[in-house]
């Protein structure tokens, strides 16, 4: 083929309606964070539309260098789409074909890619278009694949569903994703269109589960007992779906059944043992149950102890596999961290507090991290100088929040308490300068003193301070 023909080629196929024209990835996004947040991160498999995640799996695939096997995906989208919609094969495919032409254009097999190309126009030009035409069916496949595998773009993808709805109002699957994406996109509390839209969606599909759940766990806060109803008859139709066991363990964290939250997350991993996230979300209910228990007082008096770090123990081990699996988990090693803390382990505390500095943070979870390493050094390591640091590097953080304001007042605690032991205590001045510097008054409270001198509390203050 010459250079013109080639050109005028690939200036067709950027007029195909499939995933490589629709600019799924980020400009600064990896291919792996990419390939993990489609297959491991979200919580939504689309298991009813399997052509759909053939043909998100061939676009991965391609983007992995490995076409053969995109070419295979794309075979057994063309199989999905002959069994589900044999009465609307052509129609159904043109993303799929759109899809081949690429690959293969990719792979330098010029003339399959336009033979693909023809069968596209050769459908498109009965409705007077050379290579896209308008149509319900193309809306959804992208509204699909944009909810699927980009991520900010849920406005897009709502509109994507609207402009499907347009033309069938009652279609199941298209209110489904239309479902989906404001679900994504809706604020506490639900809108009350937008719940009846999830109603509409559960009402057309009455065997999606996954749906099923999303609107238990907007009914959560209003209507708990119907909720939970929703949620134990999805399970009940089907026990073994992997996106409703972890949106209905959501559901059950929510109503602070953190039991009921565990056992479904122990059965997802039953599922997908080494899937970072379902490892995160087990060992962050566990340690909910540890803050549960440690918030008593009484634990460590009434032989309850042992318990304790057995869930402790629990909350490591799953965080720790998750960390292990994936690095850069928001809050892992911060975790970790604090776990170690309460049974002091306080090398491995440190570890983890220090791999947590080396993450990219925004500058919320920076400010609490620091708070979290001052408490640290405060009450377990006995470090005051470096508590101090900690809690001044937080402080500088410009951003007013609850942790913030806990490290001013833990400074002018010690800041006065330095005072009244040493009197002109040179690093209590400086402590008092830095808060004057960053909008905090002289005056103290008159029970400052004293409060600072609570080292000897359990669990450790490392964990229980932050509270989040």
């Amino acid at each position: 083929m010459s250079t013109a023909s080639k050109e005028s080629l690939e200036s067709s196929l950027r007029q195909l309606k499939c995933h490589f024209t629709w600019n799924l990835m980020a400009k600064d996004e990896s291919l792996d964070d990419f390939e993990d947040r489609v297959f491991n991160k979200d919580e939504f498999q689309n298991r009813e539309f399997k052509a759909t995640m053939c043909n998100i799996l061939a676009y991965v695939k391609h983007r992995r260098g490995l076409n053969e096997e995109a070419l295979k995906c794309l075979g057994e989208a063309e199989d999905f789409i002959r069994q589900q919609h044999p009465d609307r094969v052509e129609i159904r495919s043109l993303v799929t074909w759109g899809n081949y032409a690429w690959v293969h254009y990719h792979m330098g097999q010029l003339s399959k890619a336009q033979a693909y190309l023809d069968k596209v126009k050769q459908v498109c030009k009965k409705f007077s278009s050379p290579y896209r035409i308008e149509n319900p069916v193309l809306d959804c496949e992208e509204g699909w694949a944009r909810l699927k595998c980009t991520k900010n773009q849920n406005e897009r993808v709502k509109v994507c569903f609207e402009k499907a709805l347009e033309k069938d109002p009652k279609n199941p699957e298209f209110t489904s994703g239309w479902a989906i994406a404001n679900f994504r996109l809706d604020d506490w509390p639900a809108r009350n269109d937008y719940m009846d839209s999830l109603k509409q969606a559960v009402t057309l599909s009455p065997d999606n589960t996954y749906i099923k759940v999303l609107l238990a766990l907007k009914l959560a806060t209003i209507h708990e007992n119907q909720a939970k109803e929703l949620v134990e008859e999805a399970l009940k139709k089907d026990p073994s779906v992997i996106d409703t066991l972890l949106i209905a363990a959501k559901f059950y964290l929510k109503i602070t059944d953190t039991d009921r939250a565990i056992e479904l997350l122990r059965k997802a991993l039953g599922f997908l043992p080494n899937n970072a996230y379902v490892h995160y979300y087990t060992g962050c209910c566990y340690r909910s149950k540890v803050l549960q228990m440690s918030n008593t007082r009484e634990t460590v008096f009434n032989g309850d102890r042992k318990k304790l770090e057995e869930l402790i123990q629990l909350a490591v081990n799953h965080l720790r596999k998750a960390e292990e699996t994936k690095e850069m988990l928001e809050c892992s090693c911060s975790f970790l961290a604090c776990l170690y803390a309460m049974t002091n382990q306080n090398e491995e505390a440190d570890y983890y507090f220090r791999k947590e500095f080396n993450k990219d943070l925004p500058p919320g979870p920076k400010q609490l991290l620091h708070l979290r390493y001052g408490n640290f050094q405060l009450f377990q390591m006995k470090r005051e100088d470096k508590a101090i640091y900690q809690y001044m590097e937080g402080v500088k953080i410009n951003r007013a929040t609850k942790q913030r304001e806990k490290m001013k007042d833990k400074l002018q605690r010690i800041a006065l308490r330095r005072l009244r032991n040493y009197g002109s205590d040179a690093e209590a001045l400086r402590i008092l300068a830095f808060l004057r510097g960053n909008g905090e008054g002289q005056q103290a409270h008159k029970d400052s003193e004293g409060k600072v001198d609570s080292a000897n509390q359990v669990p450790s203050a490392s964990l229980d301070e932050a509270g989040a």
